[in-house]
């Protein structure tokens, strides 16, 4: 559903302020002192910065506890501890896909994302629970925020028999995109993976986006046959990277392998983390290399952290790049805007006519200064429509 609005006196990234006319949910015209069409609703921008929405480029879905009572975690140290300790009680602790997909996505709204990518777990014990609900709140809650699935194969692909009939059975029902994961140190078979994942790609002519944890030279090594599959089956353009721990390592290493993201346009999803090495975002986004941001997973059985709000990831990004400069947190708010909108392949994106009318209102005399307060007084408007205020969506969690 699409509305129509005139945005009065608000100043897009905090520059000149103008007014944005929305007709049929694209802004239409931007220009100073635009009179409303007959009918059309205005909304005092009080002189307040204006952004595009902000972008969730990775997290997951299914997963969060959130509206839920607190889980204490006493989870052990491995990554194979987190995975295996979530597969077995996520029944138990009622982490029902669709409500809390639900109640995540309208967290999100709030804070100011009008798009997401999502991935959802597909296992053996499981099945399509993971994705048939969050497949049901990606249809229900259209009015609020766009979501998109990554089919993923958390427990792993091999080592569980099974699940890549599921993956494929996940991709049929719909998921946008394929999901992989750490193809050495959780398969242990990295050309197999690999294989299986990309074959996928094929069959579907779909997108991949895997997780690669792995550190250092395992992660390079990793690296070095994803560039590989991406060279030899034509997908350019067609492949993201999350997290990328290992560009964090000796650029002497790294530098070469940046020069190879660039020119098949393989995209580096980061949430910038305190615990782990993290991608350089200036260096890549100078060399050409899209990148983007996301939450991740938020208050699940993996962590308690996390409140869905992309403002704050992009104070994360700044603080781990050691970005102080003004223009420099315009760059870590564009990984969480338009750099996520290009990864997500997001149409009709941005702050100009012809755009989309996704956008957020938000108090701040300098972008820098919006990132740094973070101010709950946001509102946010999705296809023309004000969608939240102040912390209040027009919609009721489940």
């Amino acid at each position: 559903m699409t509305a129509s609005l005139l945005l009065r006196n608000v100043r897009p990234y905090g520059n000149a302020a103008t007014d944005i006319l929305v007709v049929d949910g694209k802004i239409s015209r931007i220009a100073s002192a635009i009179e409303a069409p007959a009918g059309v609703p205005v909304e005092d921008g009080r002189g307040e910065i204006v952004i595009p929405g902000l972008v969730e480029a990775h997290t997951h879905l299914d997963k969060s506890l959130w509206g839920l009572p607190w889980y204490k975690n006493e989870v052990g140290p491995k990554l194979l501890d987190k995975i295996d300790n979530e597969r077995e009680n996520k029944k138990r602790l009622n982490i029902d896909p669709y409500s809390q997909s639900a109640r995540q996505s309208i967290q999100s709204s709030l804070m100011g994302s009008t798009h997401i990518r999502s991935h959802v777990d597909v296992d053996t014990e499981h099945g399509m629970w993971g994705v048939e609900g969050v497949m049901r709140t990606r249809d229900e809650y259209r009015d609020i925020v766009d979501i998109e699935l990554v089919a993923f194969p958390q427990s792993g692909l091999l080592r569980r028999p099974g699940t890549l009939e599921l993956m494929d059975q996940a991709m049929k029902a719909g998921c946008e995109i394929v999901g992989g994961l750490d193809p050495c140190a959780i398969d242990r078979d990295p050309k197999g993976h690999l294989d299986a994942v990309f074959a996928l790609c094929q069959k579907y002519g779909k997108p991949l986006d895997i997780h690669l944890h792995e550190p250092g030279e395992m992660g390079l090594f990793s690296f070095d046959l994803i560039v590989e599959r991406t060279r030899a089956l034509g997908m350019k353009g067609k492949v993201t990277v999350s997290h990328a721990f290992c560009l964090g390592v000796d650029a002497a290493l790294v530098d070469p392998l940046i020069a190879q993201l660039a020119e098949l346009d393989i995209a580096i999803m980061t949430t910038a983390p305190a615990s782990r090495p993290a991608p350089p975002v200036r260096k890549l986004i100078e060399a050409g290399v899209r990148v983007c941001s996301g939450n991740d997973g938020i208050r699940d059985t993996w962590g308690p952290y996390g409140n869905a709000d992309m403002l704050e990831r992009a104070m994360f990004v700044g603080l781990r790049n050691n970005f102080r400069r003004d223009d420099e947190l315009r760059m870590a708010l564009d990984v969480c805007t338009s750099e996520g909108a290009k990864v997500m392949e997001i149409e009709g994106y941005g702050l100009a006519e012809g755009s989309n009318a996704d956008v957020v209102i938000l108090p701040g005399e300098t972008v820098a200064e919006a990132i740094v307060t973070r101010s709950p007084k946001r509102r946010v408007v999705k296809r023309g429509k004000v969608v939240a205020r102040d912390g209040v969506s027009i919609r009721t969690a489940p």
